[in-house]
């Protein structure tokens, strides 16, 4: 069977703050921002690696290590309660040395906090894209492949040097992808466990669905990607020596509680159920807490509406409370 091919992410030029948060994100789509960071010293440096040995690299990071055998995907091993690498502690500078002498084996530090780690770095590449609050991080490695996965945040990728190749998929294919386990995961989140250099349509036949609404971009240094909330993504690196920053942020306003809480809280409490309870439930989540038709407390006063319309700071504390309460009784 032939796979569809994704088609191309849209992209945009000359994006400034305004035209990203009024024109792009309302979309709800991905979006390559070409050129975004072009002109960071980071971007424009002749030797990426020259140019980092510029900062204090004394900084020890974990190191991701992968088995030329796993031809640089970073996935499960015999089981899926190991991984097919391991982890090191090393400075970023022996890492950055290692990338630019060549490995045979996968090499990756991910998800380094560069006010922490590069803070000269942070300040002299800047996105003006985010609000100043919204911490960038660093990823840098060789060829390797991270397995489709989402964030429960908005992301903006920015490409520093080497290229890579993301291939998205929007939320609502998750029952396409055939995720693996909650409890075990290469690096936190739930991944898919499709192969997408060889997919095995047999143990996956759904797939085919999810790549025939699949997006692909392939981003050179200075661009960037734009993540939408809860959007998949495969990523592939494509040189040697490949850097990117990434920030991700939150658009809730007003949460008290994280929407991953509430999943696994739902897990214990719904699943189980029978099919008619079940039911019965999704008519009160898809009524309530995603208003799919509106407004469910429209027709009260708005003092009176409580938890099921907007709760006071004062009612929020008090349902903390009594949420923990309960949780205490069924342990």
């Amino acid at each position: 069977m032939t796979l569809p091919i994704p088609r191309p992410v849209r992209e945009w030029r000359d994006v400034d703050k305004t035209r990203f948060r009024e024109e792009i994100m309302p979309i709800g789509q991905p979006a390559v921002l070409r050129g975004a960071v072009a002109d960071w010293p980071a971007v424009q440096a002749e030797s990426i690696g020259s140019y980092l040995r510029g900062f204090d690299l004394s900084a020890n990071c974990e190191v991701l290590i992968g088995a030329p055998s796993a031809g640089g995907r970073f996935f499960y091993g015999d089981h899926f309660g190991v991984m097919n690498f391991q982890k090191r502690a090393a400075t970023l500078g022996a890492l950055v040395d290692k990338l630019e002498q060549g490995s045979e084996s996968a090499l990756a530090a991910q998800a380094l906090i560069l006010p922490q780690i590069l803070p000269a770095f942070a300040a002299e590449n800047r996105l003006a894209l985010v609000d100043d609050t919204v911490e960038p991080r660093m990823w840098i490695g060789s060829r390797v492949i991270v397995a489709c996965h989402y964030d429960a945040l908005s992301n903006l990728a920015c490409v520093v040097a080497g290229r890579r190749r993301f291939t998205l998929f929007p939320p609502d294919q998750v029952r396409n992808l055939y995720v693996g386990p909650y409890e075990s995961t290469p690096a936190g989140a739930p991944i898919s466990l499709v192969d997408f250099d060889a997919p095995d349509l047999e143990r996956f036949p759904r797939f085919a669905e999810a790549m025939a609404v699949a997006q692909i971009a392939e981003l050179a240094p200075g661009d960037a990607l734009y993540i939408p909330y809860m959007w998949w993504h495969h990523v592939r690196s494509l040189d040697a020596l490949n850097v990117l920053v990434n920030y991700w942020w939150s658009e809730a306003q007003g949460a008290v509680l994280a929407p991953l809480d509430c999943f696994v809280h739902a897990l214990l409490a719904l699943r189980e159920l029978p099919e008619e309870q079940r039911a019965a439930w999704a008519g009160m989540f898809d009524h309530f807490v995603f208003r799919a038709h509106g407004d469910p407390m429209a027709h009260l006063p708005h003092e009176m509406q409580g938890l099921l319309g907007h709760a006071s700071p004062e009612q929020v504390r008090a349902l903390r409370a009594q949420l923990a309460q309960m949780l205490a009784r069924k342990g």
